[in-house]
């Protein structure tokens, strides 16, 4: 088979969300796709700086984060492309006034209005994500940004802050009130897009993996989808291919299927 580039989201893909770890599955076929010389790239919504321990996890080409605001291919910076400082500080104050709560999103890590939050979810990553987070006061102390996610319920005026927020940001709803809000022209496909053109591919040398909402862009784009066995039924009309999910060794068997792993 011809050199193909393969394109995994993180979570509920290549990650467990049950267990919090990559099965040892999943490690063999993206080790022995490289070894066939096919290339093997992370595509995920998380920000360079919230990766964590799944980079130690798992040996890649290279790092498409942010949902296309950060593109690392083979240790070196193909693209970067951080929201301007006084952007960043009209949506923190849109953020206050609409009553919603954010995540601020960076190469460096993450970046909070407040330590607390009055959403369950809010207070479940603030946990989660304790590790990655650079502050608490973003009025005090943020770095740089490449995008942010919001929550918002029946109390927020998220119609009016998704307004003030004009044209210049794609918004991507995740469900149950979580939106991931990308610079406009910036998604996991159009981080594809650099990847292919830096090696010299074709778009249907191309494969993608993913479950959620945010993987819509490439499956959109792409036409090797694959989707996993647990998923956002949002993909289905685009996926080539229903695999199982993560814990019943979704990436093995598609790879092995679609014939990757020979």
């Amino acid at each position: 088979m011809n050199r193909k580039a393969l394109f995994f989201d993180i979570d509920g893909t290549l990650l467990s969300e049950i267990t919090r770890q990559v099965p040892e599955s999943t490690k063999e076929a993206l080790r022995i796709a490289r070894s066939l010389g096919h290339l093997v790239f992370v595509n995920t919504g998380r920000s360079y700086g919230s990766l964590g321990p799944i980079k130690g996890m798992l040996e890649v080409d290279g790092w498409l984060c942010g949902c296309g605001t950060y593109v690392e291919a083979q240790g070196r910076e193909l693209y970067h492309r951080a929201m301007p400082q006084e952007q960043v500080k009209k949506i923190c104050r849109a953020m206050e006034a609409a009553d919603v709560d954010g995540i601020l999103e960076g190469r460096d890590g993450c970046y909070l209005g407040s330590p607390e939050s009055r959403f369950p979810e809010g207070r479940r990553l603030r946990q989660s994500m304790k590790a990655f987070i650079r502050s608490t006061d973003w009025n005090q102390e943020c770095g740089t940004v490449e995008k942010f996610c919001v929550l918002a319920d029946e109390k927020s005026d998220k119609a009016g802050f998704f307004r003030s927020l004009g044209l210049e940001i794609q918004v991507i709803d995740r469900g149950d009130g979580f939106y991931e809000c990308v610079p406009e022209g910036h998604s996991k496909a159009s981080a594809i897009d650099i990847i292919l053109k830096e090696y010299g591919l074709k778009l249907t040398d191309a494969y993608v993996f993913g479950d959620s909402t945010n993987d819509l862009a490439m499956f959109e784009h792409v036409p090797n989808a694959i989707v996993m066995g647990h998923h956002s039924r949002e993909l289905e009309p685009y996926a080539s291919f229903f695999t199982k999910t993560v814990e019943q060794d979704g990436i093995w068997y598609a790879m092995e299927k679609l014939g990757l792993l020979e």
